[in-house]
Parts: C-alpha cells; structure tokens; sequence
C-alpha cells in the first residue's frame, strides 16, 4: 500500500517536471533553420545581444537583490529571535502575508505607490524630494525594489529557525572570555549561521532568477530579462520559437544549478569549520 500512495507524487513529477525538461532539452538542441541536432541555438542565444543582456539583467538583479534582502532578514530574523512570543507570532504572521503578496497584485500596488501618478511620486513632487519624484519604477530600479521587497519575507522566515539554534550559554562564555559583540557576532553567530544564511542566499538568488510574473506586470517585455524572454518565444504574437525558448531555458535551469552546487560547496565548508570549532 506504500507504494501505491506514492505512485500519484511520481506521476505528478514526471508529467510536470521531468516530461516538460525532457522536451525543453529536445527543443534546445534541434536547430531551428537547420532542424538538425547540434548546438545552433545555443550559439544563438550567446551571441545575440538581447539574450545576452537577458541573462545578465537577470543574474545581476538576482544577485543584488539577494544579497539586500539576506542583510535585512538578518536583522529581522535577529529582532524575531530577541522578541517576546507574541510580538514573534504577531510578527510571523506579517511575514506570511508579505511572502505571499507577489506577483500582480505586488506590481499594482506599486504602480499606486511610486508610478508616473503614484501617491508617493506626487508628493515628491510637491514636497521637492527627487529620490520619489524621478523614480523610475519601470526599469531597473523599479524591478531591483520589487524584488528586494519579496525577498525579504522569504529570507526572514528561513532564518529564524537559525536563530533558534543560538544557544545563550554562548554570549555567556563570550562575556567571561571578555569576547567583545564584535567578537561575539563575526567569531561565534554568524559562522554558525553561515550555511544557513549561504542555504537562503541559494533560495533567494534561484527564487528572483525565475520570478516572472511580478516583472511581466510591471515592464512586459520593455526590460530584457531571461524569463520574460523565455515567455516571449513561446507565445510569441506572430509565430512561437521553442528552439531558441529551449535554449534559453536550459541556460537558466544551468544558472540555478550551478548557484545550487556553489552553495553546497561552501555550505559544507561552513559546516566543517563549524564542526572543528
């Protein structure tokens, strides 16, 4: 009967997981003037500029974006582990309702917010602050603060178990020992918390690299970004490209798994050191 029960979860990961990749990697490697197998749409997707500049926006806002947003969950996750239990639960149910506002609705109330007619661009502009007033929120300083924005959430609720961990018997000894909070922080927390804090910067860099439906909202195709181009070449307006979209898609399954196995790599490095300490 055990076996049964598992039988739907692998129907549901071949059908949509593994079926959909097989066919993106058939796509990839058929060329799509030649329709023989090779490498054409690769060499495509590397030497034309849009992808090209696609792939760097993408890594290059993940990236940023990820390395903001670890910075703030720590201070949060860190204010979450000192709090009382329920400011804690009150503010756990803050982060499940930021986590779970992405996508359009995020886009709209950004557009309200700091748009061209946004509430906060009109009072830059009545108030004279040029950071509101010509804030571009529909290029990549709008796409790099939407992105902060969930990931922050996400970043916070994958710390706090971390911080769970921190033992006080810790600053205790550190304090005897005449460690300073310097010490105590760069010496003793936080190379206890680096492979979870390397684990979450994993997630988050993956998490932006795929987003699409939140930049879709908010730039369509105006910003050149690998999703929204991968979208574009499979519901194109005039005719569809999967071999170039098969390409471009296996470039990014490629990126997060190389981000994943990088992060391994140092998350066991981490815990090694951690485990000699």
């Amino acid at each position: 009967m055990g076996y049964i029960a598992i039988v739907p979860f692998f129907l549901v990961v071949i059908l949509y997981e593994l079926a959909p990749l097989a066919q993106l990697a058939l796509d990839s490697v058929i060329g799509r003037d030649s329709e023989a197998l090779g490498l054409e749409n690769y060499i495509r997707v590397f030497t034309t500029p849009l992808y090209t500049q696609s792939i760097l926006n993408s890594v290059w806002i993940s990236l940023l974006s990820a390395v903001v947003g670890i910075v703030v969950a720590f201070l949060a996750a860190r204010f979450c582990s000192e709090a009382s239990p329920r400011v804690r639960n009150g503010f756990t149910m803050i982060l499940n309702m930021m986590s779970n506002f992405s996508g359009v609705p995020l886009a709209f109330a950004f557009m309200i917010l700091m748009g061209n007619a946004g509430v906060l661009t009109l009072i830059g502009e009545q108030f004279n602050i040029p950071f509101l007033a010509n804030f571009n929120l529909y290029g990549s300083d709008g796409l790099v603060m939407m992105y902060i924005y969930f990931q922050i959430p996400l970043a916070t609720l994958l710390l706090i178990p971390a911080f769970a961990g921190i033992r006080k018997e810790w600053r205790e000894a550190a304090t005897i020992l005449k460690a300073s909070t310097f010490d105590y922080w760069f010496r003793i927390v936080i190379p206890n918390l680096m492979p979870s804090i390397l684990g979450t910067l994993s997630v988050l860099f993956s998490n932006a690299l795929a987003a699409y439906a939140t930049a879709y909202a908010l730039v369509m195709n105006n910003y050149a970004l690998l999703a929204l181009q991968i979208t574009s070449r499979f519901r194109g307006d005039v005719q569809t490209d999967a071999a170039t979209g098969g390409a471009l898609a296996m470039v990014l399954i490629a990126l997060m798994v190389i981000c994943t196995l990088v992060n391994n790599y140092f998350t066991r490095r981490a815990a090694k050191g951690r485990e000699i300490v």
